[in-house]
């Protein structure tokens, strides 16, 4: 994507500088979550992100058809578990609310008494997102509910799903410097006329956490670690393996640990450099779903990895299209055609997003 021009730094850029060259270098992770979340000029508390308007479309602003097989995903699996009442069906950050729209709708039909007795439960950390969130799902069913932390929600059987959240959450970042891998670290470089950089810290990382290979990988090789994707994976694979459920996770990312600089910045939908306006452009680093995947596994968990695209075909993506373009015209039908297309082909969104579900262990399901 060719690159845009964006608006001037605003306040959050030069308070950042502020801070760091009072208080020395931030780690990546809490530039990350500076830039997202704070108050007053985090990307999330002040802006509207998603559609051809925003910075990024998401799967479910693409096509109702995402929403709808992720629909049939809970149905199933809520079947699986026995059609428990009180049910929880979770979705963290939602966004503008589209895909538990879909969903709800699809499930609604499917299973009316799931709808009628399950709890759902919105987690969203921004004001702003939550009322667009409770405007969007209004009437849709009869016991939704929002939260600001996954620990918040009603201790029953869960049903979760989360596309892309994990990118969202700070990741640290570490280099190889002089044989070892420090903590790469924000700094302010140009006395002058201080903009912010890279540097690199003192503090190491354990390398029992890094991949194979670490010991003969050049100077200059990034390695990426989120305590704080660990922690909510922990969360919730504890509550899943405490109170039965599943939990769908969906995100850009990779299911084989290993090195790279993901690190990235979008501004209406072209690729920005990071520093050029902290809470004005999405900032986000790919997730590693290999790391995910033992924390569920070590606490008993069962796991299936796969593919966007191989998913959304196994749910029935093709079936869905043809219902939806039957007796529409050759306009909307090629736009069905684009939509299949951009969520699940190889080139598009199809290889580069993966799934992750989390499931009870030996949870028959489809």
């Amino acid at each position: 994507m060719a690159e845009t021009t964006i608006p001037a730094a605003d306040k959050l850029k030069q308070r950042l500088i502020r801070l760091i060259t009072n208080g020395g270098p931030i780690s990546v992770a809490d530039y990350m979550a500076f830039c997202l979340a704070d108050h007053d000029g985090g990307y999330y508390m002040t802006r509207e992100p998603f559609g051809a308007k925003g910075d990024f479309v998401t799967a479910p602003e693409v096509s109702q058809m995402f929403g709808e097989l992720v629909g049939i995903w809970v149905v199933s699996h809520w079947e699986a578990l026995g059609k428990p009442e009180n049910c929880t069906i979770c979705e963290i950050g939602g966004g503008r609310g589209t895909l538990m729209s879909d969903l709800l709708r699809a499930a609604g039909k499917l299973a009316p008494d799931l709808l009628r007795t399950a709890h759902i439960a919105m987690v969203e950390t921004s004001d702003r997102l939550t009322g667009v969130q409770k405007k969007k799902l209004e009437g849709a069913a009869p016991h939704i509910s929002w939260y600001k932390n996954f620990g918040e929600i009603p201790q029953n059987t869960l049903i979760l799903v989360a596309n892309e959240l994990f990118d969202a959450l700070p990741d640290h970042q570490y280099v190889k410097h002089e044989g070892r891998f420090v903590e790469r670290m924000v700094a302010t470089c140009n006395e002058a006329a201080p903009e912010l950089c890279f540097t690199t810290g003192t503090g190491g990382i354990d390398p029992a956490i890094l991949p194979q290979g670490h010991e003969t990988a050049p100077e200059g090789t990034i390695f990426e670690a989120s305590p704080a994707r660990s922690a909510l994976m922990q969360q919730i694979s504890e509550h899943i393996r405490k109170h039965k459920g599943a939990a769908l996770l969906i995100d850009y990312g990779s299911h084989e640990a290993g090195f790279g600089d993901t690190l990235q910045a979008l501004y209406q939908h072209a690729y920005q450099d990071v520093f050029a306006a902290p809470g004005q452009a999405d900032i986000t680093t790919h997730v590693d779903f290999a790391a995910l995947a033992q924390i569920a596994s070590a606490l008993g968990c069962t796991i299936k990895a796969e593919e966007q695209g191989d998913f959304l075909l196994r749910m029935g993506l093709l079936s869905r299209a043809g219902q939806l373009g039957a007796g529409k015209s050759a306009s909307v039908q090629e736009q069905i055609r684009d939509d299949v297309e951009r969520l699940a082909a190889p080139n598009q969104m199809g290889s580069l997003f993966k799934v992750l579900s989390v499931t009870y262990p030996d949870l028959k399901t489809i």
